[in-house]
């Protein structure tokens, strides 16, 4: 339980934004087509979706992401470590379980690296915050 105690609630907030906020811009800006292309959508299945549900579903499992990563990497953190750890972890475990995922239903090499590099990009930023903080 002591890892439960030690946690910076604060850069667990911060860091569970950033990666959304990373997510809006990776997803809505930088990747947009090629991302919709990838998984053959339109901007009428987009517009299909419940947003307020969406967005606060993801933000919420962002928070999950930001326990648990600050959790892994201890409040002894230092940036360094975070920012290692976050990267160890995104393309360690998310990205590489990502890859047989996208293996297994078939999904493009397009696909894959945009999901992936999100992953990475997002939880070597968290652990760069929890680790700062």
């Amino acid at each position: 339980m002591e890892a439960v105690g030690g946690i910076n609630w604060l850069s667990v907030i911060v860091a569970a934004v950033s990666s959304f906020l990373v997510g809006g811009i990776w997803y809505g800006l930088v990747f947009s087509r090629a991302w919709m292309e990838a998984f053959n959508l339109t901007e009428e299945d987009l517009a299909k979706r419940n947003l307020p549900m969406v967005f606060g579903v993801s933000l919420l499992l962002a928070f999950i992401a930001s326990v648990n990563l600050e959790m892994f990497i201890g409040a002894e953190a230092t940036l360094a470590f975070g920012t290692f750890a976050g990267f160890a972890a995104g393309l360690g475990w998310v990205a590489t379980f990502l890859g047989i995922i996208y293996l297994f239903e078939k999904q493009s090499m397009k696909a894959y690296l945009i999901n992936a590099g999100y992953c990475v990009l997002a939880l070597t930023l968290m652990g760069a915050i929890l680790g700062a903080w």
